[in-house]
């Protein structure tokens, strides 16, 4: 039988009592480890995790927390090889896409590590200048921000077991918040090795830092109304986490990202480079980690009578993406993560094939180094309405999110009904605008802002320097209003806000003047 990945949880190492659920290689279709959570004391490992792992957090400085998330970084970054073995097994990915997840989780803790030290000395923020609460200034109100006592439970996707862990655990750790990360079974095997390496590097407090592998059944009981809980998934899930009596009743404080069907969105009369920006940008959304991004380019909104030379050049490019074992040099596109999940992208194609035509068929792709009855890969597919009225018809293209390699052509009449097609997806995480002209593409940027957490706008002169559209950068918001879950992450020092108190103290000038940090 294959290896039982332990829990870390109450400061030890715990194998669940049942038989677990197994891990596959989604190329090869072999078993790798399996994982469960079967009879652990969750109870006892919330409480753990809330007095030992907060009380020792909280006692350091937001300096010395960012010191430890370095140390965190260099442990990880010593194991990044084994890292990258793992996710080509477990997640079927090419290499440069392996690094998305690995790298940019990496990125994200460093970025984090040094915003910290930012901070300095510091156990407590404070929110905006006093303000005096009647005549005489000497009684004034004063806004601060104190971490939560309580812990942080992520409930995280499966496409990101390693950029999903460390951009939420990084400003929960610098807070102060000790971290209960449960990553999606079909891919848990990468959360769980780096946790493991970093606990066994003793580089963070008792119960800080813990892993539960397997069933999250009984995690959401164990909230409290200091806890905070962040979860990345569907949004039927996320409806009934909503629903739970820890956030309706205990009023816990939950962040949410859901479904998402971002645009692509080629600006009237825009030149030929700012054409040729969208086309290769498209492709590479569509192709990267095979489409299993939540930020990746779900429709293509362009103008109606240049429809057919974009769905042209798109397809001549995805044409090029061999596809197949992320094993084989020669291999640019890997495989979804498991065979449900190759069943949910079957089903959403069919569904899209409805009211949508066949520009680029993803079938066509013969699969290099692997069996198509065995491995979970799926070409490239562009799909494309016939005219400006079949966008406003087809509702499934705006309302049906296929989680894989797969985008929709979108024509449209002119900027307004461009906008407006944008936002059907009633809200996104991300739109990118394709441009030439600066005060039009700022226009449409404020235009789409209400809908989308992200606006990213690619311009000529930003062609070779721009991060992606579907790329999260730690220094900018991710999240989405909407169906896109209404959630906030990142956004650099924002993302504190998430694991902190905001509370007024309303005292005399020289009772405020000693909690406003020293003067550097």
């Amino acid at each position: 039988m294959t290896e039982l990945l332990s829990n870390y949880v109450a400061g030890r190492w715990q194998a669940g009592t049942g038989a677990g659920s197994a891990l596959f290689d989604p190329v090869l279709g072999t078993e790798l480890v399996r994982v469960d959570a079967t009879g652990l004391d969750l109870a006892a490992a919330f409480a753990f995790a809330r007095d030992s792992g907060g009380g020792a957090l909280r006692a350091m400085s937001y300096k010395q927390r960012a010191d430890m998330l370095a140390a965190v970084g260099q442990v990880l970054q010593s194991q990044r090889e084994a890292y990258y073995e793992i996710a080509t097994a477990n997640s079927g990915t090419v290499k440069n896409d392996s690094a998305v997840d690995i790298d940019g989780g990496l990125f994200t803790l460093g970025h984090y590590a040094r915003l910290g030290q930012g901070l300095g000395e510091q156990r407590h923020l404070i929110d905006g200048d006093s303000a005096r609460l009647g005549k005489d200034p000497l009684f004034q109100s004063q806004h601060v921000q104190v971490p939560t006592r309580g812990v942080a439970l992520f409930i995280n996707a499966f496409n990101f077991p390693s950029w999903g862990l460390w951009e939420k655990a990084a400003p929960a750790l610098l807070s102060g918040v000790p971290v209960i990360v449960k990553p999606a079974t079909a891919t848990a095997w990468l959360t769980q090795r780096m946790v493991q390496d970093v606990v066994n590097a003793g580089v963070l407090p008792a119960g800080s830092l813990s892993v539960i592998c397997g069933s999250s059944n009984g995690l959401l009981d164990q909230l409290q109304p200091f806890d905070v809980l962040s979860f990345t998934g569907s949004a039927e899930t996320a409806e009934l986490i909503r629903s739970h009596p820890a956030v309706a009743r205990r009023s816990v404080r939950v962040n949410i990202e859901a479904d998402s069907l971002n645009s692509a969105l080629l600006m009237p009369g825009a030149s030929a480079e700012a054409v040729d920006l969208l086309v290769k940008e498209v492709a590479r959304e569509m192709t990267v980690k095979s489409g299993q991004k939540c930020t990746a380019i779900r429709r293509v909104l362009v103008p109606e009578a240049q429809a057919a030379q974009i769905a042209q050049a798109i397809s001549a490019r995805l044409a090029k993406t061999s596809v197949g074992n992320p094993r084989n040099e020669s291999v640019r596109m890997g495989a979804l993560v498991s065979r449900a999940q190759l069943q949910s992208v079957q089903e959403g194609l069919a569904l899209l094939k409805t009211q949508a035509q066949v520009l680029h068929d993803g079938a066509s792709h013969a699969l290099v180094d692997a069996d198509p009855s065995v491995a979970c890969c799926v070409g490239p597919t562009l799909l494309g309405l016939k005219d400006a009225a079949a966008s406003d018809a087809a509702g499934v293209v705006h309302e049906h999110e296929v989680f894989g390699p797969v985008a929709t052509l979108v024509p449209y009449r002119d900027g307004a009904h461009a906008l407006a097609l944008a936002r059907r997806g009633q809200g996104s995480l991300v739109a990118s605008l394709y441009g030439s002209e600066p005060g039009e593409l700022a226009r449409a940027a404020l235009e789409l802002a209400d809908s989308h957490g992200r606006v990213h706008v690619i311009s000529p002169d930003v062609g070779a320097l721009h991060t992606g559209h579907g790329n999260v950068m730690p220094q900018s918001l991710h999240g989405g209003p909407g169906r896109a879950g209404g959630g906030e992450e990142l956004g650099g020092l924002r993302a504190l806000g998430f694991y902190h108190r905001r509370a007024a103290i309303q005292a005399s000038t020289a009772v405020l003047e000693p909690l406003k940090p020293a003067a550097t």
